[in-house]
This record gives C-alpha cells, structure tokens and sequence, in this order.
C-alpha cells in the first residue's frame, strides 16, 4: 500500500491538489516532514464524510490500522483554524481515547461542531461573518494515534503578557493535557530563558530537565515557523516528547528593541527611576518631568552655583537617567557656568563625606540642611497652601501655571534630598569600614556580629513606618496619592508593626554598647566611632524625613489634573477627564483643531508597556566602583554556585529568610499584604515603607544599594535583594522562595513531590 488511500492522506504525504487537510494538519504535516515527533495519523476532508456508514467507517478502520492499535485522537483541522489572527481555540469537538469501532461516530461529531453556535458568534465578534466560504465546508478532521502521557501541556515561545521573545512559558498537568486547554485545571508552570528553567507554580510534575526539553523543542518550532508559536506537546510513559499541535500566537504584543538613547551607561535606578516604577504617561513625559528637572538644575544653582545637566530620556515609555562623566570638558563648562564663582568648598565637603563625615557635616552639610528645614520645606510647603486655594476655580492657563510652579519646586527639593541622600549613602560606607575594620573580628558570635554594621541604623527615631496623605506610589501623576480613597489604603498608614520598630531600636542600643565596650581600651578609636556613628544615624534618619515631604504637592497636582482634564471634556477635546494623562502638551496648551487626539491607542500603547520587562542599563556596562557595603554583601555570592533556578539581583540587606511571595503592583495592593509574607515590587518609593514592618524580606526589580528599599530594609533589619530587574515577572503570588540578602539571590522552593 502506498503513503496514502484514495480517501486520507497521512501526516507528511499531504501533496499539492489534494484537498485541504485544514491548518492544524497541515502544520503538522509539515513539522513531520521535517523531523518533529509528531503522533501518526491520517486527515479526513468534509467531502468523503458525505459517503454511506458502512463505507466511510470501512474506510475509517483501514486508515487507522496502518497508523497503529490506538486509541485515537480526534480533532479538528479547519482551513480558518490555528491562524496568526484567529485561533478558533476550543471552539470545536475533541474526542479523545476513541476505540478503532467508534471512529466514524467521533468523526461525523467533531465535523458538526463546525456549525455550533459558539463558531459563528467568534466569527461575528471578529467580523468574520460574510466570508466567502463557512467553517463548516472548509473544516477537515485529523485522527491521530492517541498518547498516553505522563505529562502534557502548552508551551509559548514568547510572553504571552510582554512580548519577550527570549522567554518561553509552560503550563504543565500530570495525565492528559485536555483539562489544561479546556481550563478545568491551573497547572504547573515553567519560565525558561536561555538554558535557565524556573518554576514558578511546582506540582511535581516535570523536571528542570524535562522543562528544558519542552522550551527547546517548543523554540525549534518557533524557529522553523519564523514566529513566535503556541504549541501542545505531551510526554509518553517511556519519557518520549511528543509535539501534539503548534500555531501562531495572536494577540501577542510588538517585539520591543531596547537601544541606549545616546552614549554612556542609562540607568532606571538613578535619581528619578525608584520614583518612576512604570512607564510614564504621555503627559507627565513631557510636561511635569522636564519642570522637575528645570527645579533641579535650578537648586544646584543655588547650592553650587553651576548647572551640571543629567541626560534623561524615554525608552519605550521608561525613564532612563545617565550620570554625567567626569571630563576635561565638563570641567570647563563647570568653571565657565559658575563664571570663577564655583564653590569648590562644596565639592571638597562631599567627597571628604566618605572619609571625613564629621568633618563634611559641619563644613557644609549642616548649613544644606538648615536652608532645606528652614526655608526650602516652608516654601515648599506655603506654595502649595496657596495653590490649593485658588485650584477649584482656575482658568486652565493658571492651573498649567500651577502645574509649573509646583514641578519647579519639587524639582528643587529634589536637588536637596539628592545631596543629603547621597551623603547619608556615603556615611553608611564609612561606618561600614570601620565596623568591618575594627569591630567585625572582636564581635564575632555575638548578635551584633551576626547582623554587621546595619544593626547600628535600626529602629531609629523618625524611621518608623507612617504614611502621609501624599504619599506616593510613583511620581507620575496618574497614579493616585495615598490620601484618595483606594479599596484598603488609607488604612496602610495604620498597619501595625507588631512592636518590630521597639524590637529594632533594642537591638540598636545593645550593638552600640558592645561596640563602645569592645573600644573602651582604645579612646582615639572610641571618639572616632561616636562621632561617625552620630552623623552616620542622623543622616539615615534625615534621608527619610526629606524622602516623605519630596511628593507634597502631589495631591494638588491630582486636583489640577482632574480640574483640568474636566475643562478639556466640556470642550469636547477628549470624552473623559482622565484621558488628559493621554494626551501632548501642545494639545493641552494650544489651538484646538477640531480633532480629538487618539486616547485610546496612546492607552494602549502604555499598558503595553507595563507589561514589559524594561532592562536596568542600557548602553556601556558600568564599571564596578568599590564600596565597603558592597564588598560586604557580596562576600558570600563567590563562595558558592549558585541554586538552579536562582535569581540573581544586588544584595542590599543581609539576612535569609524563607516565605510566601506577594507581588505587589502598587498602594491598591496594600490592603491583600499579610505579616510575614515576601515584598515583591518593581521599586518601592516612600508610600511603601509601612508595609517593610511587616514584610519577613524585599525584592524588587529595580534598585541599587543605595535605593530606597535597601536602606529602610536594612533599618529595619529584613533581607532585600534589588536590581533583579523582572521578579515581578517571574515570580508568583502564593510562590514560596528563599531570600539571601547577603548572596543577592531568590531562589524559588520547589515543591515536594
């Protein structure tokens, strides 16, 4: 008998003329062709089924006797089927396990559904109606023999959610696969980049290797097809991976191209970017970020009498920020700005913080910090008293002026908390050299030698969690502010610490005795360590009580916001207040044109973007700066391999603990965090810190040692690894992990089979 009968051709001798096999067999028949292990089976067109019973089933049990015993799978192959635009997913019959004598019952049945109601109600929504030919006269059947699998599943050569084409997601069940597709079961699942399998959701029921095998054979698919493919693959009782179908996948968001916008290293974790957890909006992207950026320019003005800008741009809606490099011509534009003028004192003061803290506090940083208590926080303040007066019923070109004036200022206060916030940074280092140097050893053993020079900055007066009305999860101002009525969250501000900030602040004075006590013999070293650790203290205390006010003209710029977008509906320039977020400057500030501008897809196009995993850099790597806290947290990543399935970030606070993930995706959040549970966050701005009393650690994607969340995670004393850049993404609510503070790892605990 030759490849094929006169009625089904089998898989991988479908020729040219004959009648079409659908798209599912088709596709099949040509991965079979060229290698793939794909199930031996035959395709049954729409014509031959018109044939009488007895022959059709005659001929039935003779196509499936050259493929195998059985049973069989039988499924649909419709020529609209498994396209790049329509899937037609679960829209028609499957019968699986069906005996040799039944083929002609299962087959008639699977070719009928073509005409269920469900068929024609996806063709209408997609506007499908009307075609040329209906499924059901373009549909074919494909019989298959059936595999009996230990395992079965999907698996996506790319994020479904993000687009990322170096990703491929799993879903796994034990036994058949058919209550996965069908939705009757959650499954195991698996994300694989590169050669890196990590389970995010374990039922025992593959293996890293066995998760390894599906990505690879799921990746050549997609490499033989040239586009990202949804497949279904099944593992036999012998351990043999079989491919079971393969489509394109639709509805998949644009591959993203991550370019560094001009030479040098661009950061997100730089300034601005632990504020700016997700893209920007359109508006806040041009409009209030340049203000703040102004502000800041203008408080180093005032402070050191130049204007040193920071490039900033927008990759995909993320904010990038690249420090200035020391040069030749940076100098000159120093020198020439400041016109001779430039206080150089001020530059000496805070390079001798790391050395010389004392010394720099009472040069310099005193005085920055009674310009800032005394009249840049009052100013601040009284602008915003006055703006909130008159907001309600401002023309639109005074709320934009409002707007400005608002940025410009935060943007001046941000210059301050950047020089007290680096300099605390820099004292940190210092107390971490001389704990190193001289109380590491002696303390060994003790409590206070377990937990390292940290231990000295916990429990601190002014550090402990509380929330103001306007704290924020971003700076961007379509996000709300902790004060407006989220589900849960002005409760946030209330959630108790369970005594963890007086457990701290006990720990502190104890490390402090045993230190004076393993000093008392030396005075010199004694003085020294008094006097680096009160400024050391008073600057983390600092850092925080600057941090909480940098966003109070938020809610007023919400009210301006709403009040504005308000205007612009009445006008008929946008249909919702909230589309102003959506919208360009110009169309805010100029002529109208009688068009209204598209909302909708710049919405899109932003939720798109938060769906992505943004790179921490782009550009030229950094080159790696010594730092005593970093050389201190990293002692333990060389000593060891790291755990399969690891992911890697910075260490930022020693300590490991193991316990149950919640990713957190902003303040709504707040209210589902239980004590104890895993702080997972993309950053994690001032609006956060109540929730550090409770959490048992902290990771984050973005970050560095010196962001947010590593210092208040050290005050208080819990394990956070930061810059992992997308454990969001990969980690799982209800996923239990182990966090190692001090190897910068997350390593996720498979569950016991």
């Amino acid at each position: 008998m030759t490849d094929t009968n006169e009625s089904f051709p089998l898989l991988g001798a479908v020729r040219a003329g004959q009648a079409s096999p659908g798209s599912k067999a088709s596709a099949l028949n040509d991965l079979s062709k060229v290698g793939f292990r794909v199930p031996p089976g035959f395709v049954v067109t729409a014509e031959t089924c018109d044939r009488p019973g007895r022959i059709l089933a005659d001929a039935l049990h003779e196509a499936a006797d050259r493929i195998g015993p059985g049973p069989f799978a039988v499924r649909s192959s419709a020529a609209a089927e498994d396209l790049p635009g329509a899937s037609y997913a679960g829209l028609y019959e499957t019968f699986l396990n069906v005996a040799r004598d039944d083929l002609e019952d299962a087959v008639r049945r699977c070719l009928a559904s073509a005409a269920h109601e469900r068929v024609a109600a996806y063709e209408s929504a997609r506007g499908a109606s009307g075609q040329a030919q209906p499924a059901a006269t373009a549909m074919a059947v494909l019989v298959q023999q059936m595999v009996q699998p230990l395992a079965a599943g999907v698996a996506f050569t790319a994020n479904p959610l993000t687009g990322d084409r170096d990703e491929t997601s799993i879903t796994a069940v034990q036994g058949l696969g058919e209550s996965l597709v069908a939705g009757d079961a959650i499954g195991e699942q698996w994300t694989v980049r590169d050669q890196d399998a990590v389970c995010i959701r374990s039922a025992g029921t593959l293996t890293p290797a066995q998760a390894l095998e599906v990505a690879e054979l799921a990746r050549r698919v997609a490499a033989h097809a040239g586009a990202p493919q949804d497949t279904e693959w099944a593992i036999d009782t012998d351990g043999v991976l079989f491919l079971l179908q393969a489509r394109p996948m639709t509805a998949l968001p644009e591959a993203v191209d991550w370019v560094a916008p001009g030479k040098g290293l661009w950061s997100r974790n730089f300034r601005l970017g632990e504020w700016l957890p997700d893209p920007m909006t359109p508006l806040f992207e041009e409009w209030l970020l340049p203000r703040i950026e102004i502000g800041f320019l203008d408080g180093m003005q005032t402070d050191a009498r130049v204007r040193v800008p920071f490039r900033y741009a927008s990759v995909n809606g993320w904010y990038y920020n690249a420090p200035p490099v020391p040069s030749p011509r940076l100098l000159a534009r120093v020198i020439l700005d400041s016109r001779g003028r430039a206080p150089w004192f001020l530059f000496n003061a805070l390079i001798r913080v790391s050395t010389n803290p004392a010394a720099a506090h009472r040069a310099v940083l005193s005085g920055l910090e009674v310009r800032w208590r005394n009249h840049l926080l009052p100013g601040y303040r009284q602008l915003v008293r006055k703006a909130e007066q008159e907001v309600d019923s401002a023309s639109p070109g005074r709320i934009v002026e409002l707007v400005d004036a608002v940025c410009n200022q935060a943007g001046i206060y941000l210059w301050s908390l950047s020089v007290v916030g680096g300099s605390a940074w820099k004292m940190e280092s210092a107390l971490a050299r001389f704990w190193h140097k001289h109380l590491a050893g002696p303390l060994s053993g003790t409590a206070a030698g377990e937990t390292g020079h940290q231990v000295l900055l916990r429990g601190l007066p002014g550090t402990t969690p509380a929330q103001a009305p306007h704290a924020v999860y971003s700076l961007d101002w379509y996000h709300p502010t902790a004060g407006e009525s989220w589900p849960g969250h002005q409760r946030a501000g209330q959630l108790p610490t369970t005594g963890k900030a007086e457990a701290l602040s006990v720990q502190r004075v104890d490390a402090e005795a045993a230190a004076r006590t393993t000093l008392k013999d030396q005075p010199r070293l004694l003085t020294h360590f008094n006097a680096l650790l009160e400024v050391a203290q008073h600057y983390a205390a600092l850092r925080e009580e600057q941090s909480r006010d940098l966003s109070l003209g938020w809610p007023l710029l919400r009210r301006c916001a709403r009040h504005l977008g308000e205007q612009l509906a009445a006008t008929g320039l946008v249909e919702d207040p909230a589309d102003l977020h959506f919208l360009k400057l110009k169309e805010v500030t100029g002529p109208s044109t009688g068009t209204r501008p598209p909302v909708t897809s710049r919405r899109d196009a932003w939720q798109q973007q938060r769906n992505v995993a943004a790179p921490l850099t782009l550009g030229k790597p950094a080159r790696f700066i010594g730092d005593p806290i970093a050389r201190a947290v990293n002692a333990a990543r060389s000593l060891h391999d790291l755990p399969e399935g690891a992911i890697v970030g910075h260490p930022a606070s020693a300590g490991r603990v193991t316990g149950i993930v919640r990713v957190m995706h902003g303040p709504e959040d707040f209210d589902s965090f239980l004590e104890g549970e895993v702080l997972v966050a993309k950053s994690t701005a001032p609006a956060w810190t109540p929730l550090f009393a409770r959490a048992a650690a902290v990771v984050t994607d973005g970050g560095t040692l010196a962001a947010h969340a590593s210092l208040v995670a050290r005050e208080f004393g819990i394990p956070a690894v930061v810059g992992t850049g997308d454990s969001t993404l990969r980690l799982r609510t209800g996923q239990r992990v182990t966090v190692d503070g001090r190897a910068g790892i997350v390593v996720p605990i498979q569950a016991e089979l």
